[in-house]
């Protein structure tokens, strides 16, 4: 995984998955914040400078790195291995295709992420941290394109203004989709209009900070059926980044780290 962006997959090829945006009303029954806190069984150390430059990342992902998922979640992120191409494949049976975008942004003091706030009315995820994106629908030729045009629905950064970088695996979420990141950097001179019915707020988190396994804290929540779950979570300022959101930052970490022992 994590080498030249490549078509993952071709809706037009899966005629059974539907393209009805209709779901269910997903509520949290417990306080992600409030969840406590557990030690990692393994300290991490933040990147180097080094490792957080657009010329370095773009490097990395047209490398062929060595190097694995989040521990954690291993079982979450689902591949399997295209027989004709080699390239590592999510492994979405059963679930709904989805994409997003893990979108770069070069400003003075470095790299820094553009997140969203999904307003409070939606039916899954309302109010949390996400990156732009949604499920792939059927007129999508791949996951490249449903994350280009989400962004571009979402938040008005059309793909002239996105220069692609890489993909990295999906990741099984507990709302039934697999997310699939697609990372790129965003061009100078974009401007940023949310599309108020879904985005209630679009801000920037410096890389360094997400980069820095120190920031990371992994919770472990009770279910009400007594089952554990466990996720990680970032908190800048006030914004509390969780969930897959977390998990694809943290798979983000472990993919540069590799990078930067290797290149």
């Amino acid at each position: 995984p994590g080498g030249a962006f490549v078509f993952l997959w071709f809706m037009s090829q899966n005629p059974s998955i539907p393209s009805c945006r209709v779901r269910p009303v997903v509520k949290l029954s417990f306080d992600p914040q409030a969840q406590p806190v557990i030690a990692p069984n393994v300290i991490l150390n933040p990147l180097p400078d080094a490792a957080l430059q657009a010329d370095f990342i773009a490097q990395a992902f047209n490398r062929n790195i060595e190097w694995q998922v989040e521990p954690v979640f291993a079982k979450d992120f689902l591949v399997h291995r295209d027989p004709e191409t080699g390239l590592l494949l999510p492994d979405h049976s059963g679930m709904i295709p989805a994409a997003v975008f893990f979108p770069l942004i070069q400003r003075e003091n470095g790299l820094h992420v553009l997140f969203t706030r999904r307003t409070d009315h939606l039916t899954s995820h309302a109010g949390q941290i996400c990156f732009p994106g949604g499920r792939i629908e059927l007129h999508d030729a791949d996951v490249i394109a449903a994350a280009l045009r989400e962004t571009h629905e979402e938040v008005g950064i059309g793909p002239d203004h996105i220069q692609l970088i890489g993909t990295q695996p999906g990741f099984i979420t507990s709302t039934g989709y697999t997310m699939q990141p697609v990372i790129g950097l965003v061009k100078p001179g974009f401007v940023v209009q949310p599309d108020q019915s879904e985005v209630a707020e679009v801000f920037e988190v410096p890389l360094s900070y997400l980069m820095d396994p120190r920031q990371h804290q992994l919770h472990q929540a009770t279910l009400p059926d007594g089952r554990q779950r466990l996720y990680f979570s970032m908190l800048w300022n006030n914004y509390f980044i969780w969930g897959a959101t977390a998990a694809l930052v943290r798979n983000f970490y472990h993919y540069l780290a590799a990078a930067h022992k290797q290149l």
